[in-house]
């Protein structure tokens, strides 16, 4: 009955899609080819990439999540992998990097299965198991508690973090404010720690001077001057008042207005908010400031509110002598904010240096030898995929990969010796509990987290459909512009 009829087009004809097992490969290559681009800035050997913006300003930098927001990419998959790092940055503000290359070799193991013609929904089952085993592993064999009250401790902690980043001569600096500014945000209610470092720890930079002239507030700073000559530049002690609401004569026409523009950063007065003039009372007027003073930098005058009395807000004063400079050291300082805040709140570490993804690569393996099913092949797989991280680290130092990778290998099948990674400046194998490499074990576990759900999520992926553009929609791909749309020779 319907054999001579016409066949029946269900999707525009203009419409592209892509089915099967080529999805798959289209996906595996458009996570290699991110994770490549960003596979040389890992550890402390790490190239700088120098990207250029639409508008022309250039941005130098080794932060994953920041380059990978500079980039434009067509591939669906692509665009999904960059959406990891903000992700990664967002949840615990490190570890975008290695969320990256991760990602980008799961999804390179998973490539031999699939051209076996495996089913994914196996493959994907035995990366599920493998990532449970992988936060089982690390908390109970590998994970080290940490005293939180130790400043010198955190200060260690901090410091081998952010020592593979641009500003590693300062990282000294860089460390004790970070921990300073974390200590003075930290709230404790009824046993649980908050610590909001994005609303309550300002960032004023600065150009001119140097990098040490750095420093941390125990108040807030204001690019303001006074309004009149003779008000006063220097006040101990002063009574401070927040108007949401203008300030204005009867008859006059001359008017002042005032506007709040960051409510929190105002917290460490002391005072409160108030809407109208009229409603002003005495409990409203801050006293908790020590110091008001006016100071000129440069060419500018700012106003210091300081030595508050339990401040529970802070102004991280950054100076440099360019603004890239002040924006990486920005860059920098935030990561050690966030490994400060993750400490505390989580205070368990792991060793760093890619000596706990060899140690989980290890235990995996061992683990395998009990799967029977053809599950084995893709939970080894994972165990394949975690010595990418030494392995990077290795070929950023320039070391031999493939013997320096087989003396870590030897140690970790030794039992115990869970702690042996690489040296990130040298590229050879040393124990990180005696260099003192630590990272917070919240950071890894996101990491192995985000990188083998999204391979998953990648991986379930069989068909891409993609429309038509609007513009192109209404008249036809073919049609040519309007005449009044044409260059004018």
């Amino acid at each position: 009955m319907f054999g001579g009829s016409s066949p029946i087009i269900v999707l525009n004809q203009n419409t592209k899609r892509e089915s099967g097992h080529k999805v798959q490969f289209g996906n595996i290559k458009a996570g290699k080819s991110i994770a490549d681009i960003i596979q040389t800035c890992l550890g402390p050997r790490s190239m700088l990439k120098m990207l250029m913006d639409p508008m022309g300003g250039i941005v130098m930098t080794n932060d994953g999540n920041a380059i990978l927001r500079e980039i434009t990419v067509q591939h669906p998959a692509a665009k999904s992998i960059i959406e990891v790092a903000r992700t990664q940055d967002e949840e615990v503000g490190d570890g975008t990097t290695s969320v990256i290359v991760l990602t980008g070799e799961v999804l390179n193991v998973a490539s031999p299965f699939l051209g076996e013609q495996m089913h994914p929904t196996v493959i994907i089952s035995a990366f599920r198991r493998a990532l449970d085993d992988i936060l089982e592993i690390m908390k109970a064999k590998i994970g080290v508690p940490v005293d939180v009250n130790n400043d010198a401790e955190l200060l260690k902690i901090i410091k081998s973090c952010i020592g593979t980043k641009f500003m590693k001569q300062w990282s000294e600096l860089a460390c004790k404010m970070a921990l300073t500014a974390t200590k003075i945000v930290l709230v404790e209610e009824k046993g649980k720690k908050e610590i909001d470092i994005k609303n309550f720890a300002k960032v004023e930079k600065i150009p001119g001077g140097c990098i040490e002239d750095s420093c941390v507030l125990q108040g807030i700073l204001l690019n303001k001057d006074v309004t009149h000559p003779k008000m006063k530049r220097k006040i101990e002690n002063p009574r401070i008042l927040l108007l949401d609401c203008s300030l204005e004569y009867k008859k006059g026409e001359s008017q002042t207005n005032i506007e709040i523009t960051a409510e929190d950063d105002f917290a460490a007065s002391g005072a409160t908010i108030v809407s109208r003039t009229e409603e002003i009372k005495e409990e409203d007027v801050g006293t908790a400031c020590g110091l008001f003073e006016i100071k000129k930098i440069g060419d500018e005058y700012f106003t210091y509110l300081i030595d508050c009395k339990n401040p529970k807000a802070c102004t991280m004063v950054l100076r440099g002598a360019s603004k890239d400079i002040l924006n990486e050291v920005d860059r920098n300082l935030q990561d050690a904010l966030n490994v400060t805040r993750n400490v505390i709140q989580e205070p368990v570490l792991v060793p760093g240096g890619g000596a706990t993804e060899m140690a989980l690569a290890h235990a995996l393996n061992e683990k395998a030898k009990s799967i029977v099913t053809v599950h084995q092949w893709p939970y080894r797989a994972i165990a394949k995929a975690l010595e990418i991280i030494p392995s990077t680290l290795i070929q950023n130092c320039g070391a031999s990969t493939i013997r320096t990778l087989t003396a870590l290998r030897a140690k970790h099948a030794q039992p115990n010796s869970t702690s042996w990674g690489i040296d990130g400046e040298t590229g050879e194998v040393v124990d990180m509990k005696q260099y003192g490499i630590w990272e917070p074990c919240a950071v890894r576990a996101q990491t192995f987290k985000t990188a083998i759900e999204t391979a998953i999520l990648l991986l379930r992926i069989d068909d891409i459909v993609s429309g038509v553009k609007k513009a192109e929609s209404k008249g036809g791909a073919s049609r040519p512009p309007p005449p009044d749309a044409q260059p004018n020779e």
